[in-house]
């Protein structure tokens, strides 16, 4: 298992490569062993500064992984080297795959119920092997419904797209009564996957610019999440290295 480091108030792991994290995660599915895992950019760190027990949830995954380019500079700044973006996006379908040569199930939680389908189908498209146990909306007011349908789909590995932070408060809430071994929050992965959300050009996302490609679609709320948001960002990092330091 890779040791955590503090970036400001929030423990990553370090993981040189996404191969370094898929062998953990493969032994961790022969020891049977539960995982909660997360993905960490600058504005989840934002969201982290302002709502203490979402800090306190990122603290107590198994697993939470660097995401862009922008928690990458900022772990510079506290000296910790975060060498490969190990985003959600690319690293989920890797995940997916080892799923498929282990036959284990699949549940998708989040979106709208069409998109989720739509996700499920695709996905059996790319990996026809791949056993979807379920599908189920991000839009409910009673956890233990939505539990309970996740459970008796005998489900191996649980993917939350619901967005910061209610994926991860819902995993980590409902942690001891989740009987998928594997739960994962994977944000805007759903809408992706299912085709409704363009991803970046290969050529940008290699550059760390997924950013500025999603800002081009969505200028108004982008906008203010990369552009003040990375502003935000960098002066609490600094800010909190220098009281760390003092």
């Amino acid at each position: 298992m890779s040791e955590k480091k503090q970036v400001g108030t929030i423990y990553m792991n370090d993981f040189h490569t996404k191969q370094e994290f898929t062998a953990v995660f493969n032994d961790s599915l022969a020891d049977r062993k539960t995982i909660n895992l997360y993905f960490l950019n600058d504005h989840g760190f934002n969201i982290a500064q302002k709502d203490r027990d979402y800090n306190a949830v990122l603290n107590r995954a198994d697993y939470l992984l660097n995401d862009g380019i922008g928690i990458k500079l900022g772990a510079k700044l506290w000296g910790v080297n975060l060498q490969e973006n190990l985003n959600g996006t690319d690293l989920i379908p890797l995940l997916l795959q080892i799923c498929t040569e282990n036959s284990l199930s699949v549940y998708l939680l989040g979106s709208t119920q069409e998109i989720a389908l739509s996700a499920s189908k695709k996905l059996k498209e790319q990996h026809p092997n791949l056993i979807i146990a379920g599908t189920h909306d991000g839009y409910f007011s009673s956890d233990s419904e939505v539990v309970s349908a996740i459970n008796q789909s005998r489900a191996d590995v649980l993917l939350v797209g619901m967005g910061m932070p209610l994926q991860e408060k819902f995993i980590d809430r409902n942690s001891e009564v989740l009987k998928p071994l594997v739960r994962i929050a994977v944000g805007g992965f759903i809408d992706f996957a299912s085709g409704t959300k363009p991803r970046a050009p290969k050529i940008m996302r290699r550059l760390n610019l997924e950013w500025l490609f999603r800002m081009a679609l969505e200028p108004r709320r982008m906008w203010k999440r990369n552009v003040v948001g990375h502003a935000q960002f960098f002066t609490k990092v600094i800010w909190l290295k220098w009281r760390h330091d003092r």
